[in-house]
C-alpha cells in the first residue's frame, strides 16, 4: 500500500531528506496565482485545499526542480523558496526507483516549453460551463499539470485529467493541507 509523508517547511527552514519525484507545494502572491486560487475555490471540492497555488517537481537530491512558470518550464534551486512556506510531498513507496527516474526525465524534457496558458483558459471554461474542455498543446503545462504528468509515470492514478489539475487536486490526492495559522 502506498504511503505519502508531506512535511511542512516554515520560511527560513529548508528540507534536507526527499528524493528525485517528490515534489513540493507552496504559494505565490501574483496573479496568475490568485487567479488559481480563486478557481480551486469556485471548483468548491478543493476549498479546503485552496491554499496551494503552486507546485514544482523535485528531479536531484540536490534540491534542484522543473516547475512551469509564466515564463515557461525552468529548472530551479529548492532554496529559491526558503523564505516562503512550502511542503515537500514524500511519495514513499508509491514509487521505486526506475518510475522515479521517468518522472524525472519526462519533467526533464519540457524544460524550455512554455508555460500553459492555454490549459489555464480550457480549466476557466470548464469551470464556467461545466464542460470537460481541454483546449492546449501537449507541451505546454501549467505547473500542477507537469507535476501530475510527470507522477503518471508512478503508480499515480488522478481522477482528473492532470492537464486540467490545479495545485489544490495533487494536495487532495496525497493529504496536503493546508497549513493551520500561526
Amino acid at each position: 500500500m502506498s504511503h505519502f509523508v508531506v512535511e511542512r517547511f516554515a520560511p527560513g527552514a529548508a528540507a534536507e531528506t526527499f528524493e528525485p519525484g517528490d515534489f513540493i507545494l507552496t504559494h505565490h502572491h501574483h496573479a496568475v496565482s490568485r487567479l488559481i486560487r480563486l478557481a480551486q475555490k469556485i471548483r468548491g471540492r478543493e476549498r479546503r485545499y485552496s491554499y496551494w497555488s503552486h507546485a514544482a517537481l523535485i528531479i536531484d537530491r540536490e534540491g534542484n526542480l522543473v516547475e512551469a512558470e509564466s515564463k515557461g518550464v525552468v529548472v530551479s534551486p529548492l532554496s529559491k523558496y526558503e523564505q516562503v512556506e512550502y511542503h515537500v510531498v514524500h511519495l514513499g513507496d508509491s514509487a521505486d526507483q526506475r518510475d522515479r527516474e521517468q518522472a524525472v526525465a519526462f519533467a526533464l524534457n519540457l524544460v524550455g516549453k512554455p508555460f500553459g496558458y492555454l490549459d489555464l483558459f480550457s480549466v476557466g471554461l470548464s469551470l464556467l460551463t461545466g464542460a470537460k474542455i481541454n483546449v492546449a498543446y501537449e507541451s505546454h503545462l501549467t505547473c500542477s499539470a507537469l507535476v501530475a504528468r510527470a507522477l503518471e509515470r508512478t503508480s499515480a492514478i488522478f481522477d482528473d485529467e492532470p492537464g486540467h489539475m490545479l495545485p489544490a487536486d495533487l494536495a487532495r490526492h496525497y493529504g496536503a493541507e493546508r497549513p493551520t495559522p500561526g
